[in-house]
């Protein structure tokens, strides 16, 4: 569709990324100006976690540009170009934001339309900034009715889009199931030989199972079977419910293909080393699906084994395992075997958050329970709709939830409060949150505009 630059702003010295529309739609004027349409919309969005900001949008000689913030760490495609199937820990931190900023843009009435690993950016920390909301509706790209223009993105289609009709929501979090299947298995779920037929694919043919698949858990296949429903009406209400139940999934294959018998020795050894970024094995699917059963209240008791102790390493617990293998005949059957699965030490809880002084004045306050990554989102929520006292009470939680974790959510956390006491006349109080926000994601034009109220 265009052109990426790298480029400098001169007026504030820092490196951006302009993009600009290329010779073969910039004669067009109706895209021109759907192109700026769109990119002003998108530009809304601008500050909202997980999303590219857009610093400008503007026309050059006929030629509509975007200028946005540089990511210097490549795309998720990239890294399917160089590693194919990642690692599941890593797959379900990237899943979890690209949600985080899908379900925000269809609060603000954005649909995507292009959902895929190329629009999915990562920044220096390895964080999720998504990329080109609005783009493809701006071309015309969202549906096959012009002839040879999808080519690069078919495979991410929903069945809707393919059939020409209009992109919703619910074709984004079908696209967001697609990218999902790709990371865990390092190929899409309806690859052809040509982009028609893989689009025509994801209209009629079956979705593929992950049973075939040694190194992916058939317990994930109710889950992307409905993320990839060919009905609309039939996938997640949210992108974040994809999410969470490809969680509960891992935490499923725990119970059927990993139960605990017993929990045999522990003993404290050095750490892990990171594995390489590659198809995930065995093992890892084992880990990461006992650590989501202890994500989701489980019944490894690993923190009464392992003890406190901040200064010692973490520990190996040694478990007795059920797993399932597949025959010479290509049955599956179950074997027990005992895996050692490196587990960190329980970090400490958290405090319990400060009784509010000012109780929610409405209704529709967060509930009680909830992570400091679900919390933050409800704050977040909150803020948009001007509930000042009650996002403060929640950005509370939030931020004792994730206090030194050095995460990205930790920085949103301490803006949300910070900049919720901004707005109740509390600079004071507000200054610290939103000084700590900086000093975690760096200097953001949010952070500024809020500290600005305190000048």
């Amino acid at each position: 569709m265009g052109d990426v630059y790298r480029a400098t702003d001169t007026d504030l010295g820092r490196t951006v990324a302009v993009k600009v529309l290329g010779d073969r739609y910039s004669g067009d004027e109706g895209v021109r100006e759907r192109f700026k349409r769109e990119a002003l919309a998108a530009a809304r969005l601008s500050g909202t976690p997980n999303i590219v900001t857009i610093f400008d949008v503007g026309e050059w000689k006929e030629s509509p540009y975007i200028v946005m913030e540089f990511l210097e760490g490549g795309s998720l495609e990239d890294l399917l170009k160089a590693g194919g199937a990642q690692d599941p820990a890593d797959v379900l931190r990237w899943l979890s934001q690209t949600a985080t900023a899908l379900d925000a843009a269809h609060e603000a009435g954005i649909v995507h339309r292009d959902v895929k690993p190329g629009n999915i950016l990562l920044d220096a920390r390895g964080e999720v900034r998504v990329a080109d909301f609005g783009v493809a509706s701006a071309f015309g790209l969202d549906s096959m009715t012009m002839a040879g223009t999808v080519l690069g993105t078919a495979g991410y289609l929903s069945p809707e889009q393919a059939r020409g009709e209009r992109a919703t929501p619910a074709s984004d979090r079908y696209a967001l199931g697609v990218v999902a299947f790709e990371l865990l298995t390092g190929e899409r779920p309806f690859a052809s030989e040509t982009p028609t037929a893989e689009a025509a694919a994801h209209v009629h043919a079956p979705i593929p199972s992950l049973c075939d698949r040694a190194d992916v858990p058939c317990e994930l296949d109710p889950v992307l079977r409905r993320g990839l429903a060919k009905d609309p009406a039939d996938r997640y209400a949210s992108s974040a419910d994809f999410v969470v139940a490809l969680r509960e999934g891992l935490a499923t294959a725990a119970g059927a293909t990993g139960q605990i018998a017993a929990v045999r020795e522990a003993t404290y050894a050095a750490p892990s080393p990171r594995p390489q970024r590659g198809r995930p094995n065995a093992a890892v699917w084992i880990g990461l699906a006992l650590l989501a059963l202890l994500a989701l209240g489980g019944g490894l008791a690993v923190a009464g084994v392992i003890g406190g102790d901040d200064d010692k390493p973490s520990a190996q617990t040694v478990v007795k395992t059920l797993t399932r293998v597949t025959t010479e005949e290509g049955k599956p059957t179950t074997t027990e075997r005992r895996v050692t699965v490196t587990a960190p030490a329980p970090a400490p809880p958290p405090s319990p958050p400060p009784t509010a002084t000012t109780a929610p004045a409405t209704t529709g306050a967060a509930p009680s329970g909830g992570s400091g990554v679900q919390l933050t989102d409800q704050s977040t929520a909150l803020l948009r709709q001007g509930k000042w006292a009650e996002a403060e009470a929640v950005a509370r939680r939030a931020v004792d939830a994730l206090s030194g974790s050095g995460e990205l959510y930790e920085a949103y956390a301490n803006y949300n409060l910070g900049r919720a006491l901004v707005e109740q006349d509390r600079c004071d109080e507000a200054l610290p949150h939103l000084a700590l926000s900086e000093q975690i994601q760096g200097s953001r034009s949010e952070i500024r505009d809020a500290r600005a109220k305190c000048a």
